[in-house]
């Protein structure tokens, strides 16, 4: 039986350790439990000095069982300034044993449907090895805008609204605007979603995404959990 477990916010003044600490713990339990650990990475600002503190903490985890995905990627090239793959490789995956074909990476230099269709088929066809119907993440970091989106779901855009492909070609109101997003169907596929948040200036975002608001308020596990980690710089005064 499906059931949806409540949000959990934790505050913490080691933003970056403690986020860290909450993959390798959920990399750990996932490898014991189904011997590979499936983690989909946020992109973004914010999740720059948890992906380096990840890389400190290199020897906790077996790479060659941990399988990397994107949440949303903009249509630039791999090695472009505003590229989440480049971000992620320069600050965690070239400082990891991990091998190549265990990273997913949406091709963003590419037609946007065309990599939106290349990135779901990909997901799908893990997927139906474990016997799934979506692609299960054990673990998905997410992000905050200030207009509460998250991956690259934007309030008001028809993207918020899709409800059967699992990654699709969006826009967005934020330069690069064209991008490939997770849907919310995949996303509430996932066993567990922390959502990363380090900016003060949030607080009342956070505050109404708890309640259902914005495109953040959306994700919501059929059978999984929802933390909330809070940093020093998003506690209220």
């Amino acid at each position: 039986m499906q059931t949806h477990i409540a949000s959990r916010v934790l505050r913490t003044s080691d933003f970056a350790t403690d986020a860290a600490k909450q993959i390798v713990a959920a990399g750990l339990e996932a490898i014991s439990r189904n011997g590979v650990f499936r983690l989909g990475l946020a992109g973004g600002n914010t999740p720059k000095a948890v992906y380096s503190a990840l890389a400190e903490l290199t020897h906790d985890l077996p790479w060659n069982r941990i399988q990397i995905t994107f949440g949303d990627e903009r249509c630039v090239a791999q090695d472009h300034p505003d590229s989440n793959y480049r971000m992620a490789y320069e600050a965690l995956l070239s400082r990891v044993p991990i091998p190549e074909g265990n990273i997913f990476r949406i091709r963003g230099e590419i037609d946007p449907a065309e990599a939106a269709s290349e990135y779901e088929a990909r997901l799908g066809s893990v997927a139906a090895r474990f016997g799934e119907t979506r692609y299960r993440h054990d673990l998905l970091l997410l992000g905050l805008g200030e207009d509460g989106h998250t991956a690259s779901l934007f309030p008001g855009y028809p993207a918020l609204d899709e409800q059967e492909r699992n990654v699709i070609p969006t826009l967005g109101p934020k330069p690069p605007p064209q991008r490939i997003t997770f849907t919310l169907p995949l996303i509430n596929a996932s066993k567990s979603v922390v959502f990363l948040v380090n900016d003060r200036t949030k607080e009342p975002v956070v505050q109404s995404a708890l309640k259902g608001e914005y495109p953040s308020g959306k994700v919501a596990p059929s059978d999984g959990g929802v933390l909330w980690l809070l940093g020093h710089e998003a506690c209220a005064p």
